[in-house]
């Protein structure tokens, strides 16, 4: 398994009182896995999107990443995984908007020591993302389905193990939201591994699993409730920790998107 939670939990405290943001959660995600993860607001999606992506630790319970407890991790560690092996991709873009996006993009290798590895790594991921001809425009100039995948080329420039996206189709209408979808899905073909927190059910169709988080506890998910993606027959929705992607072979949705 790429990464696992098991009997985690998440409180926050604040004063006299304690927020239990994530009761007793245990996944396991295989490499190359498409994982959604639909919930409303305050559901817990984006704690635990932070424990997964080592942006936060449990309170109770043990997260792993390739078989290694997060918790042995020192500081320096645990920010070297986190740039190596984990890609993130947000509702607001995070892109910086005095940089093009061939350079957006390049950000997570700006220190490497051949830059120009990195511009033909950067182009290529643009490339692949439909925005061959956008690599000198800046963030203003883009539509928001260009600049989320701009954001998905960010993610995939070290070659990531695992993509953590929070509602990455949150600002954006439907077809661009299936452009991003499919972006994204696209990406498993190399083993990439895709955990997607969303309030939009409609993402559950591209996924291979699909998971309700309410109240901070991982549900089945109901198959009837989640819209079709472009391939719903074939969605894989089970408990955590069962697995088996699908075959993405045909899964590309066609259209240019914004």
């Amino acid at each position: 398994m790429l990464v696992t939670a098991e009997n985690v939990t998440k409180q926050f405290t604040g004063g006299a009182d304690t927020v239990q943001a994530l009761e007793t959660v245990d996944l396991a995600i295989e490499a190359g896995e498409f994982v959604a993860v639909v919930g409303p607001s305050g559901s817990g999606k984006s704690t635990l999107l932070n424990l997964l992506g080592l942006l936060d630790t449990p309170t109770s319970g043990t997260v792993t990443l390739n078989g290694t407890d997060v918790e042995s991790y020192s500081d320096r560690e645990r920010t070297s995984v986190r740039q190596d092996t984990i890609g993130f991709v947000f509702q607001s873009y995070g892109l910086i908007p005095t940089l093009t996006a061939l350079e957006n993009v390049a950000v997570p290798r700006m220190l490497e020591p051949n830059p120009s590895a990195t511009e033909e790594r950067a182009a290529e991921l643009l490339e692949a993302v439909g925005l061959g001809d956008r690599l000198d425009h800046y963030p203003d100039e883009l539509s928001g389905g260009q600049k989320q995948r701009v954001a998905i080329g960010r993610a995939l420039v070290n070659e990531p193990d695992l993509i953590l996206a929070d509602e990455p189709t949150g600002n954006l209408d439907r077809g661009t939201g299936e452009r991003v979808l499919s972006t994204l899905l696209e990406s498993t073909d190399e083993d990439v591994t895709v955990v997607a927190v969303t309030h939009d059910e409609y993402v559950a169709g591209f996924s291979d699993r699909v998971l309700n988080l309410v109240d901070g506890t991982l549900q089945p998910a109901d198959e009837e409730a989640m819209a079709p993606g472009p391939d719903a027959s074939g969605t894989a929705v089970a408990q955590a920790g069962d697995s088996g992607p699908r075959d993405k072979a045909g899964d590309d949705v066609g259209g240019e998107g914004q």
